[in-house]
């Protein structure tokens, strides 16, 4: 583990330990750690660290909100999962009020892929508060069996 130390103005400090109380953050390091992650872990643009930018699967919590009267962006919404199976894991439904639904699809397969998918959801015309939040997956490559007598298979962790 390594430390360092870093200087904030007054003000910002102050918005910082309101953010960790509201969060229920235990301390400032684990607030700066998450707050770390999910810039770095997202494997986005130039900030992306080395073994983020190297991952290639990933699983994904994608949620949108849209007017479920409107049965053309319904069908259009059902449509892409239909044609991207092998990437949508699960889906749930919560109805938010007499028109709107929000919807929370889990994705998991290759980074691109999932990410292409999330954007094409998000962008269809009548989809709105669209968002996805990737966590990258770095595979263990090496093929076991559990005690328990099943198939050999790898697993696939958070990246660090």
């Amino acid at each position: 583990m390594q430390r360092f130390t870093i200087s904030l103005d007054d003000e910002l400090a102050r918005q910082f330990d309101e953010f960790i109380a509201q969060k229920g953050y235990v301390n400032r390091s684990e607030a700066v750690r998450d707050l770390i992650r999910s810039r770095l872990g997202g494997g986005q643009g130039p900030q992306a660290s080395s073994s983020a930018a190297r991952a290639q699967w990933c699983v994904a919590n994608l949620s949108y909100v849209y007017d479920h009267r409107d049965r053309t962006v319904t069908l259009r919404v059902l449509d892409l999962q239909h044609q991207h199976h092998d990437l949508v894991v699960t889906t749930l439904r919560t109805q938010l009020d007499h028109d709107h639904c929000m919807e929370t699809a889990v994705l998991r397969g290759p980074v691109r892929q999932v990410r292409a998918l999330a954007d094409q959801m998000i962008a269809l015309k009548g989809v709105r508060h669209g968002q996805a939040h990737m966590v990258l997956l770095d595979a263990d490559h090496k093929p076991h069996r559990h005690g328990h007598g099943g198939s050999a298979h790898t697993h696939l962790s958070p990246v660090n």
